[in-house]
């Protein structure tokens, strides 16, 4: 067994797991977040995606000793002061979570993608949920919550008042 911490959702969480033991077993076994999904299990899928350093990793092929030190997030991290993050509820107003198993990974995916693209274009929201499949097939809705998350960020500059 291997001892180390991991920084989960701004937590400093002490694990003790098998050396090479998957991160999505960690997360969902070790520490109980379940919202990470496991999916295919050879991350092709996207479900079981989080967040590592700010950039989305597919959690059941890294594992957990190689994120010591990261800082890693997932959906349960996402809201704040019980407040969902704007992507979240844009995937609610939009119905774009119909059986809700690959949401997770679809939101951490798309909250990825707007903090380093703020009003991405219909081909750089596909470019970056490509992987991320839904299998009830709610793609126009996830691109709409997408879209309305990005609308709710701050204006494009195009679209910014004159300064005083």
């Amino acid at each position: 067994m291997e001892k180390y911490l991991l920084n989960v959702n701004g937590a400093r969480l002490p694990v003790e797991a098998p050396d090479g033991e998957s991160l999505l077993f960690v997360l969902r076994n070790h520490l109980n977040l379940t919202g990470t999904k496991y999916g295919c299990g050879e991350g092709q899928c996207g479900a079981c995606t989080v967040l590592l350093n700010g950039r989305p990793v597919r959690s059941c092929l890294t594992s957990a000793s190689s994120a010591a030190g990261a800082e890693i997030v997932t959906i349960e991290g996402l809201e704040q002061n019980g407040k969902l993050s704007p992507v979240q509820q844009a995937f609610v107003d939009e119905g774009a979570l119909q059986c809700g198993y690959c949401t997770p990974g679809m939101i951490l995916s798309a909250t990825s993608l707007l903090r380093s693209t703020p009003h991405p274009n219909d081909d750089e929201i596909v470019m970056a949920m490509n992987g991320n499949i839904c299998r009830c097939g709610t793609y126009p809705r996830i691109l709409a919550a997408i879209r309305r998350a990005a609308s709710l960020q701050s204006p494009r500059p195009a679209e910014e008042g004159p300064t005083s």
